[in-house]
């Protein structure tokens, strides 16, 4: 499975994103997909997660209510709106995808849950 993610950008305080991660070859099985970041001197945390067939979505504390994770199945794409973006949202986004299915919400925040990564976008948030 390949992930290219793209959207990324420099955006004011207050402002609006979409990002979005194309997953291509064998997308058959895969169960979740997620968003991460990584901030300056920071490790990579999770953000938001959706399920393929079902759409259940999940999302870090930090981005509820002002972030929307969706996906397209028949464009294999999945999407995160970022909306009322704040200073503490700049960071490389990642987008990730697991087969595998833990049964346990937790662990899908996990970095070493997800096989599959892509190169990772931009956003920057200024004042």
């Amino acid at each position: 499975v390949q992930l290219q993610a793209c959207g990324g950008g420099l955006v004011q305080a207050g402002g609006l994103l979409r990002l979005s991660c194309a997953a291509s070859g064998r997308t058959l099985n895969l169960y979740t997909m997620a968003w991460f970041r990584q901030a300056p001197g920071k490790e990579r945390e999770f953000v938001a997660r959706v399920t393929w067939s079902a759409g259940y979505t999940d999302y870090a504390d930090s981005v509820k209510g002002r972030f929307t994770i969706s996906r397209d199945s028949a464009k294999n794409t999945v999407y995160l709106q970022m909306n009322n973006l704040k200073l503490e949202d700049t960071a490389v986004y990642y987008c990730a995808a697991t087969s595998n299915y833990y049964g346990r919400s937790d662990y899908y925040t996990r970095n070493e849950s997800f096989g599959y990564w892509g190169q990772g976008t931009q956003v920057t948030v200024s004042s």
